[in-house]
C-alpha cells in the first residue's frame, strides 16, 4: 500500500515552548536552542533510578526468539505529582530492553495503537533493507487515526502492524531502537518512542567484567514539561518541523536518566559497567564526576568491545553515540556520594551515585579485550564526500547533505558490498553524524591521524564539530537495498538533514 508523504496523523501541535521557569542553560557547546519547563521541577535525587525491563520472547525455536511490542500511549509520573503522556513502546520510557545473542535472529512484531504513523529503526543495527526503518516505511495506526497532515512518498506502508527482523549477524554492542518517521522523528522520539537492544556473544562472556546488577544501563535524553505535566516540544501548529526559533536543534531543561528525572542509585563499593546512550534530540554532554578518584574506562564504543581499554577523565557523547564503561567505586566508604555531571552546561547535574557498602569484587579490566583488530587505511579505496551545511532558512527543510534536501526518491550514491570505502564528513555546525547498516573507524579529524580521545573503535555515529572534516572508512555486507546517512540531530534530521544510499 503506498500512502502520501503527507498521510498520516502527525502528534498533537498542543504543546508549546515557553521561556518561564529554571533549568539549564544551553551553552555555546550546544547546537541548539533552550527550552525551559513551566511545571515545577523537583530536587535533583529524589528519585530512584528505574532499570528498564527485559523484554521476554512469545516463544522460541532453534534460530530464532519472537517478540510482540504495543506501541501506545501511557500516563505516568515522571515529575512528583504530575503525569505525563507519553507515547512508548509497550507504554514504557524508556521501552523494554532487548537482550539477545549475537547470531540468533530476533523477530519483533510492531504493533502500533498510537494515532500517529511510526517506523522503527535498529540505531547500529546490521539489518536488512526491509527492516531498517526506511521513514516511509509506515506503521499506520491500528485505529485508524484521527485524521491530520499527510505524508507523500513510495514507502513499504502497513496497517495496524509490521514483522521486523533482526539477525543479529555482528559483535556484542550496546544498540538501540526508536522511531525513524519522515519529518516527525523528533517529536516521536522526544515523546518516548526509543529503548535498548543489547546484542551479547561469547567473546564478551569470557571477559572479567562486572556482571548482573553491577552491569548498569544509563539513558540519558533531556525533556521540558508544561505546567500540567506534560511534554512540551515547539511543534509547528502544522505541518512537520519546529518554529524557527529551534531549527538549530531542541535544548531542554530536565535531565533525565531511564526516564526519570536526575535520580540516584545505590552501589557498592565496586567496580561497575555503564552502557551510556545519549538518546537526547540534539544536546551533548560532557560527563564527569564531581569528586575524584573516579573516572572512566571505556571498553566499548557503538559497535562493539574496543581492542584495549581507554582511560577519560571526562566523556563527551554526542546524540545518538554509545559509551561501554567501567567505574571503579572501590576507593569510596559507605555513606559517600559521587554525582555525574554536565561540564558542558556549567557542571549541570545529571545523577547520583550514592555508595551503600563494602562488598567483595572479583572482576578485572583485561588489557587486551578484543581480538576484533583495527583495519589499517586500505590503498586505492573509492572515496566519498558528504558535506552537512544549512539550507533554506526559514524552511522546515533548512539542512542538506550535498546541497541538497531528502527526497526518498534519489539515492545520493550506489555502493557495492564488501567495498572498503573513505567516507569524507564535512560540517558548518555541530552534526552528529549516522550511517545505518553497518559500523565505520575514523580515520582522520581536521586532516590528522590524531583522532579525538572519544573516536576509538568501530562506531555507528560521530560527533563532529563546526567547520571540521572527519575521515571514516567503512564497508557494507550482507543486505542489498536503501540505506540512510544523516545527522542525529533530530530536528536536523527533521528538517531534511539526510541522504539515501543503496547498497548494491
Amino acid at each position: 500500500m503506498k500512502m502520501s508523504r503527507r498521510g498520516f496523523m502527525v502528534v498533537g501541535a498542543g504543546t508549546a515552548l515557553t521561556l518561564t521557569g529554571c533549568g539549564q542553560e544551553a551553552k555555546p557547546a550546544q547546537a541548539g536552542e533552550l527550552l525551559r519547563s513551566k511545571a515545577k521541577l523537583p530536587a535533583p535525587f529524589q528519585a530512584e533510578l528505574p532499570i528498564p525491563p527485559t523484554k521476554k520472547p512469545l516463544r522460541s525455536d532453534a534460530k530464532a526468539d519472537y517478540y510482540q511490542v504495543v506501541q501506545r500511549k501511557a500516563s505516568i509520573e515522571i515529575l512528583p505529582g504530575l503525569k505525563t503522556e507519553i507515547m512508548g513502546y509497550d507504554g514504557l520510557l524508556p521501552g523494554p530492553t532487548f537482550d539477545v545473542r549475537s547470531g540468533r535472529t530476533t523477530i519483533i512484531e510492531q504493533v502500533n495503537q498510537l494515532d500517529v504513523a511510526t517506523v522503527v529503526h535498529l540505531h547500529g543495527g546490521h539489518t536488512p533493507a526491509p527492516s531498517d526503518g526506511w521513514p516511509l516505511d509506515l506503521i499506520m495506526p491500528e485505529n485508524g487515526g484521527h485524521g491530520g497532515h499527510h505524508m507523500m512518498g513510495d514507502g513499504d506502508t502497513t496497517m495496524g502492524k509490521r514483522t521486523y527482523t533482526y539477525p543479529n549477524t555482528q559483535r556484542a554492542a550496546t544498540l538501540w531502537y526508536h522511531d525513524h518517521t519522515m519529518d516527525y522523528t523528533a517529536p516521536q522520539v522526544y515523546r518516548g518512542l526509543f529503548g535498548l537492544h543489547i546484542i551479547r556473544d561469547d567473546e564478551e562472556d569470557n571477559l572479567p567484567l562486572p556482571k548482573g546488577d553491577r552491569e548498569i544501563p544509563l539513558v540519558i535524553a533531556d525533556r521540558a514539561f508544561d505546567a500540567d505535566g506534560s511534554l512540551l516540544y515547539p511543534a509547528l501548529p502544522t505541518g512537520p518541523g519546529v518554529e524557527p526559533k529551534y531549527m538549530e536543534g531542541v535544548i531542554a531543561d530536565v535531565t533525565l536518566v531511564n526516564g526519570a528525572p536526575w535520580p540516584v542509585h545505590e552501589v557498592d563499593a565496586v567496580r561497575y559497567r555503564l552502557r551510556i546512550l545519549n538518546a537526547s534530540n540534539a544536546r551533548r554532554y560532557e560527563l564527569a564526576f564531581d569528586r575524584p578518584p573516579a573516572t572512566f574506562v571505556q571498553i566499548g564504543s557503538d559497535g562493539g568491545l574496543l581492542d584495549k581499554p581507554i582511560d577519560h577523565a571526562s566523556l563527551v557523547i554526542a546524540p545518538a553515540e554509545r559509551f561501554d564503561v567501567i567505574v571503579d567505586f572501590t576507593q569510596y566508604q559507605p555513606g559517600d556520594e559521587v554525582t555525574l555531571i554536565n561540564k558542558l552546561d556549567g557542571n549541570a547535574n545529571v545523577m547520583r551515585f550514592r555508595i551503600a557498602r563494602k562488598a567483595v569484587d572479583d572482576t578485572r579490566i583485561p588489557d587486551k579485550l578484543s581480538s576484533y583488530a583495527v583495519t589499517p587505511r586500505p590503498s586505492g579505496a573509492v572515496r566519498r564526500e558528504w558535506r552537512f551545511r544549512r539550507g533554506n532558512a526559514g524552511d522546515h527543510r533548512g539542512w542538506t547533505i550535498n546541497g541538497k534536501a531528502f527526497d526518498p526518491k534519489v539515492m545520493q550514491a550506489q555502493v557495492p558490498l564488501d567495498q572498503y570505502e573513505i567516507w569524507t564528513f564535512v560540517t558548518d555546525v555541530h552534526h552528529p553524524v549516522h550511517v545505518h547498516l553497518a559500523p565505520f573507524q575514523v580515520l582522520s579529524r581536521g586532516g590528522s591521524s590524531k583522532l579525538s580521545a572519544y573516536d576509538h573503535g568501530w562506531k555507528d555515529t560521530v560527533d563532529i564539530r563546526p567547520a571540521e572534516v572527519v575521515e571514516v572508512l567503512v564497508r557494507f555486507s550482507a543486505h542489498k537495498g536503501k540505506y540512510l546517512i544523516h545527522c542525529h540531530n533530530l530536528e536536523h534530521e527533521d528538517m531534511a538533514m539526510m541522504a539515501g544510499f543503496e547498497t548494491v
